[in-house]
């Protein structure tokens, strides 16, 4: 036999509150649109120049921009301290799907890279851009994902739907060419790098000059023409 018991209207009310104040707790905990909103414009300089560092061209990396945008506020429940790397997760996520760098991991010719793309580019970081910028498309992204965004190996594999054999060689390859075009081993002493290869001595390098600019809006970015 199914029994019911009534409760008290009183005591009705107090259980209704509570679920209510959960909700209203639990809603809370999630950023809103409102809130991505706001990491784009706050954080704009960064998610740009990480748009530009992938797609490697200015009008890609305004359409990687965009769409991460768009991403971002479809209403996932993303937790508030999770929303600026959740952001910058559809940036990345946004350029593979723009670039497709796996379908061109055998490209071995490199794009010269266009003054117009280097316009928002800061003066004290377009050695580094050009050079990043130079990289072959898989390279590229294989190295801004793991030096500069800290993905690890598994993490960049799944991403790129590649082994994390080929994610290795990539970033062997890319920290190579690096390492060459840049000449970091003059800068051994300054960075404090004094008994490292000279390809650590580049993901070292490059981390230091251009890492800080993407969680910081330390310089504007128009994205109008």
């Amino acid at each position: 036999m199914l029994c019911v018991v009534e409760l008290p209207d009183e005591q009705c009310g107090v259980s209704m509150a509570s679920a209510t104040t959960k909700e209203i707790v639990s809603s809370g905990a999630y950023a809103s649109t409102a809130d991505f909103e706001r990491i784009f414009t706050e954080d704009m300089s960064g998610l740009y120049l990480l748009s530009l560092l992938l797609t490697g061209e200015r009008d890609r990396a305004e359409e990687c921009f965009v769409a991460g945008i768009g991403e971002s506020t479809k209403g996932n429940r993303v937790f508030k301290e999770w929303a600026r790397s959740w952001a910058r997760r559809t940036i990345i996520q946004s350029a593979i799907r723009l670039i497709a760098p796996r379908q061109r991991s055998g490209r071995t010719t490199r794009n010269p890279v266009s003054p117009r793309g280097l316009n928002y580019v800061p003066l004290a970081l377009e050695a580094e851009v050009c050079a990043i910028l130079e990289l072959a498309p898989l390279e590229r992204f294989v190295f801004v994902m793991s030096v500069l965004e800290r993905y690890s190996e598994h993490d960049c594999s799944i991403l790129l739907a590649c082994s994390r054999r080929d994610v290795a060689a990539a970033l062997a390859r890319a920290l190579q060419h690096l390492g060459r075009l840049m000449n970091f081993h003059k800068n051994e002493a300054d960075a404090g790098s004094e008994g490292l290869s000279g390809s650590e001595t580049s993901r070292l390098v490059f981390e230091m000059t251009i890492a800080r600019y993407f969680a910081t809006p330390g310089w504007n970015t128009s994205l109008s023409p």
